[in-house]
Formats: structure tokens, C-alpha cells, sequence
């Protein structure tokens, strides 16, 4: 069956999903808030500053216009930065009637500022249950780069509601990117974000010149971190060895592609984050999500070293070869 699908966000994850249901013969509109990056899209068929290269499909119709772009849509989906999320949400919730009630996506990963809330908890505050038919949330191992070129990919789609899920999954699985069904919404979306902090030291180490072994340890213990502020809030263990956790770790913490990778090794070479973020061209989530993740770990008295070490980096001025050594040399202790 066609849907109409509405994708919030026209970065690079917004435009390779976008590609996806496309493909599925699905009616794509792909909304963005800059006009020129728009015109190319529906004009030149590209977007050369988050695909380059890559050809778009002409039936992918790009907008300026959020109310045009909800328009009768059977699903919505947010690809936009986490400190977007509230404002636009709030947008949405004014063009919609409550009769067609479409299903709400994201696939956005970090958490608000100040708040620490998980992003689906931001939109069902601004938009009225009344007013969609169920929230999902799609995350897992996924570099849009690889998925724009048909790459094997697989995600999940997380939601309480199991038919939201399946909805989710029937609209966007294709041969090359399969998605898999969840009900742990926590556990999801805080794997999503987390993993971000750990691919920001992931790279730092890589800029320093530490190898496997380090890289190994950070993730590992990392991922530690991450289940342990999850089961915290009511996630399910299971869920961080699963393709929202550990998944995403690898795929993030261990590649070029991910922004987040990148910025830690720009820092690992001394660069001055200010600097870094100028440069990188697109939003580095992990750096907003280990002050959030910090400051949440802290209020609940919940240990995250690596956490802690990474912002005091990023947010105290603290060299990086300096809490390596802190984290080392702390107590002895059982590994489990």
C-alpha cells in the first residue's frame, strides 16, 4: 500500500531515509528549513553538502512549507537535531486535525538540554495523543552514506504501541534494509544517545594514537556505562546488546563516517572544540549528550568514568592524555 510519508529534516539520515521509502514506492515528501538546499533537491535531484554524489529520485519532493508537508500524510518523521525537536514538534502539532491521524517517527538521537528527556517523551508533550495514531522510535547501526548506496542495513523500530511498530517496519523494509520490532523505548532511544559520547572518545583515542586495544576497552567499558544508566530508568539489559546498543556502538565508535568519531579525533589532535564544531558542517550530538548524560548520571548517583573523563574534556579544558591516566589508575575493582 503507498503512504505518504513526511520526513522532517533534509540532513544527510533524513535524505538516505527518505531514498529507502522511495525505493518502496512510497510518496516521500522531505521538508527542510533552507530554501536553496530545497530548490537543489527538487530542481538538481541532489544534495551535494550531506550526499555527495549520490542522485536523488525525483519523486522525492522537497519543502519549505512544514503545513504542506504534513498535508494528509500517514507518517511523519523527525531527522532533525535534538534541540530542533520541541520547536518543530510544537509546529507539527498546529497542522494536524486529529481525523487522519498519522504515525509518529523519529530517528533522531541525543536528549534535551537541561531537561535530560528522551526525545520521544519531548514530542508526545507538544503533540497530543489524540492527534497521531502511536510513536516510534528507529535507531540501530545505520551510516547514511552506506544506505543511500543500498549498503545491507538493520534497525529497530521501538514503540509500546506493537502495532506502531510493525507499521514502521512494513512502510520502510526493503532487500537491503531490514527492520526489526522492540517495545523497549527506553532502552532504544538512550543506547541511540549514548553511544554518541563513546564514539567521541572513540575517536580522540585513534587522534592520540592509541590502537585496537584501547579501542576495544573504551567500547566495552563504555558500553557498561551506557546499561547501567539504562536499566536505571526501566530499560531492558537485552536491549544494549542488541542493535540499538552494542550495534550502534560499533558502527559509530569504529568508523570515518560518523561525525561524532570524527570530532573526538579532531580533538584527540589537539584541535580546540570551537574549532571543531565550526568545521564540522553538520551537528556532532555527542557533545550536547555528554553534558546532558553527565549531569543525569550525576543527579541519580549513577557511575559513568568515561562519561565524566570525555566532559571534563569537552566542557572543563581537561587534556585528554590526563583523564586516560585518571581512569586507569582508579581503584581496583571486579569487572561485573
Amino acid at each position: 500500500m503507498k503512504e505518504i510519508v513526511t520526513v522532517l529534516g533534509a540532513g544527510s539520515w533524513g535524505t538516505a531515509l527518505s531514498m529507502v521509502l522511495d525505493e518502496n514506492g512510497h510518496e516521500v515528501r522531505l521538508w527542510g528549513n533552507n530554501p536553496e538546499q530545497i530548490k537543489e533537491i527538487n530542481e538538481e535531484h541532489t544534495n551535494q553538502h550531506y550526499l555527495q554524489d549520490i542522485g536523488l529520485s525525483g519523486n522525492i519532493k522537497g519543502y519549505t512549507d512544514l503545513g504542506e508537508a504534513v498535508d494528509g500524510a500517514t507518517f511523519i518523521v523527525f531527522v532533525i537535531p535534538t534541540k530542533a525537536i520541541r520547536s518543530v514538534a510544537s509546529q507539527v502539532a498546529t497542522h494536524l486535525d486529529g481525523k487522519r491521524k498519522p504515525y509518529l517517527v523519529h530517528a533522531s538521537k541525543g536528549l534535551e538540554q537541561n531537561t535530560h528527556k528522551r526525545i520521544s517523551v519531548i514530542i508526545e508533550e507538544e503533540v497530543p495523543e489524540t492527534l497521531h495514531n502511536g510513536l516510534v522510535v528507529l535507531s540501530g547501526p545505520s551510516h547514511a552514506e552506506e544506505v543511500a548506496r543500498k549498503d545491507i542495513t538493520t534497525i529497530t523500530a521501538a514503540s509500546e504501541k506493537m502495532e506502531a511498530a510493525e507499521a514502521v517496519q512494513k512502510v520502510f523494509m526493503n532487500q537491503y534494509f531490514r527492520v526489526y520490532t522492540n517495545q523497549d523505548v527506553i532502552g532504544v532511544e538512550l543506547g541511540a544517545a549514548l553511544k554518541n559520547i563513546i564514539a567521541v572518545g572513540a575517536g580522540a583515542l585513534k587522534g592520540l594514537g592509541y590502537g585496537d586495544n584501547a579501542k576495544a576497552a573504551l567500547m566495552t567499558r563504555g558500553l557498561a556505562e551506557i546499561s547501567r544508566l539504562g536499566v536505571a530508568f526501566g530499560a531492558d539489559p537485552l536491549t544494549f546488546i542488541g542493535l540499538s546498543g552494542v550495534g550502534d556502538l560499533i558502527v559509530t565508535a569504529t568508523s570515518e563516517h560518523s561525525r561524532n568519531w570524527r570530532a573526538g579525533y579532531q580533538i584527540g589532535k589537539k584541535v580546540p572544540l570551537a574549532e571543531v564544531l565550526a568545521n564540522m558542517g553538520m551537528v556532532v550530538e555527542g557533545v550536547e549528550t555528554t553534558k546532558a548524560a553527565y549531569e543525569l548520571a550525576k543527579e541519580k548517583g549513577i557511575e559513568m568514568p568515561i562519561t565524566k573523563a570525555i566532559y571534563q574534556v569537552l566542557y572543563e579544558g581537561a587534556e585528554v592524555d590526563t583523564v586516560i591516566k585518571d581512569i586507569m589508575l582508579r581503584d581496583r575493582k571486579a569487572e561485573l
